[in-house]
């Protein structure tokens, strides 16, 4: 294997969590920073020595998009 992705957002109660597209990979911290620290610790757990992927792709969005509230229909 030779990348892996995550994907950030911002988390309601503040800092970050990222999961992993296709593995049960799941890591938060309070900054940026702190989250690529935690990833790399994250794949360090995951994988046997050797066998982590070589390249970290991190896609953050940092605006998730919010579903519009339904409208209530008139009786």
């Amino acid at each position: 294997m030779t990348e892996i992705l995550f994907l950030a957002q911002a988390a309601p109660s503040g800092g970050y969590t990222a999961r992993a597209a296709g593995y049960d990979i799941y890591t938060e911290a309070d900054t940026l920073s702190g989250l690529h620290a935690m990833l790399n610790d994250a794949l360090r757990c995951h994988f046997d020595e050797g066998q982590a992927p070589g390249l970290i792709c991190l896609q953050i969005n940092l605006n998730p998009a919010v579903t519009p509230p339904r409208s209530h229909a008139e009786p």
